[in-house]
């Protein structure tokens, strides 16, 4: 494989790295708080402190790497994420954890956004939904596996899993990326509101409800397993990896459907049939429907995904800082779900579901419309 192709393929497993080391924590937490003396409960910190830096700064991170240059920014994210990573090897206490987890979100903001502005810029628009497909996979791949090496690694000591996440780190840094990642708008000639168009807030507003009510639904799916069917924590945990494992394997078919049908048409899709398996879920009467219904929610999740990217990476203006900006909208969206939506399935089962249902029939439809 030629330096340019190798080059190709490094973007596209940089999209691994940030949900892998994001979820890496999230099977460890009971062996993390052993170590230090705290509960598995506030061992849950060390993913607050990963995703906090990491959604505020993409507010703006992607107008900053676009200034900054594409190239110089990636790069230097995984050299920080490295650094993290090491710090959280060698913690020697549960505040010095925190703090590396706190600096491998910080890189992870240079890297995610940018690695989709960078896939923007190297490819023919007509190609790019199936490109942006790929993409979609390699996060559900890190998203799904992050808990499971996480896991396995802490048969011996749970520090191996930031071994693991440095080293990858370092091995996408001597990869590189395309020689024409930079190709585009001089650095110079980005502002940080020029990210903030209607479009992209539109876009945003549809990432936040369209995230937040169908992939940020696992914590509902698993109080409905547990509530209607008795299942248990390792029951639930395989049930939940079925919405990442069917966003593996179609994220691409989903991305060369939406070359064909339009960028918008592809939200359209995965918000409104979205809806029909959230609301089912609510009336599932047997546990096969409901991990029918999850599954399907896995497929539409990437239309919502690989569409609202698209509609923000167009080629004009500062596509870095627009996709970063949709990006912090659709982790915002999952961070709120819980908060939300918990206390009304409390009340009411069914409402929990139907609730965010509506939501993606009627805000998101409203929102494309809008940016016509």
């Amino acid at each position: 494989m030629d330096r340019s192709r190798l080059a190709v393929v490094g973007v596209h497993a940089g999209g691994f790295l940030g949900p892998f080391g994001g979820g890496v924590t999230a099977s460890i937490l009971p062996e993390i708080g052993a170590d230090f003396g705290v509960s598995a409960s506030a061992a849950s910190a060390t993913i607050t402190a990963y995703l906090v830096p990491f959604a505020a700064l993409m507010l703006f991170s992607g107008t900053l790497g676009a200034r900054w240059g594409l190239r110089r920014s990636i790069l230097g994210g995984y050299a920080v994420m490295v650094a993290g990573s090491a710090l959280c090897v060698v913690a020697g206490s549960f505040g010095v954890l925190l703090a590396g987890r706190g600096v491998q979100g910080v890189a992870n903001a240079f890297t995610t956004p940018l690695l989709l502005a960078t896939l923007a810029a190297t490819t023919p628009r007509a190609r790019l939904g199936r490109v942006l497909g790929v993409f979609a996979a390699m996060q559900a791949a890190g998203q799904t596996s992050g808990p499971l090496v996480g896991g396995l690694t802490a048969e011996a000591t749970w520090r191996l899993a930031f071994v693991g996440v440095a080293v990858a780190a370092a091995a996408l840094a001597a990869i590189g990326l395309p020689p024409d990642a930079d190709s585009g708008r001089p650095a110079e000639r980005v502002r940080l509101r020029s990210a903030w168009t209607a479009g992209t807030v539109r876009a945003s507003a549809v990432a936040l409800v369209g995230w937040g009510c169908l992939g940020g639904l696992t914590f509902l799916v698993a109080f409905r397993a547990e509530d209607a069917f008795g299942l248990g924590a390792g029951e639930r945990g395989l049930l939940l990896t079925v919405f990442g494992v069917v966003g593996i394997v179609t994220a691409r078919p989903v991305g060369r459907l939406m070359d064909r049908i339009g960028a918008r048409r592809a939200v359209l899709v995965g918000s409104v049939a979205g809806a029909v398996p959230v609301a089912a879920m609510g009336f599932a009467p047997w546990l096969a429907v409901l991990l029918a219904m999850w599954a399907a929610a896995g497929l539409f999740a990437q239309f919502l995904q690989v569409g609202v990217n698209a509609l923000v990476l167009t080629g004009e203006g500062n596509d870095a800082g627009a996709v970063s900006v949709v990006q912090a909208f659709r982790f915002v969206g999952a961070a709120a779900a819980p908060i939300a939506l918990t206390p009304i399935y409390h009340a009411s089962s069914l409402a929990g579901f139907l609730v965010p249902a509506a939501l993606l029939v009627v805000v998101t439809p409203l929102a494309v419309a809008r940016s016509r």
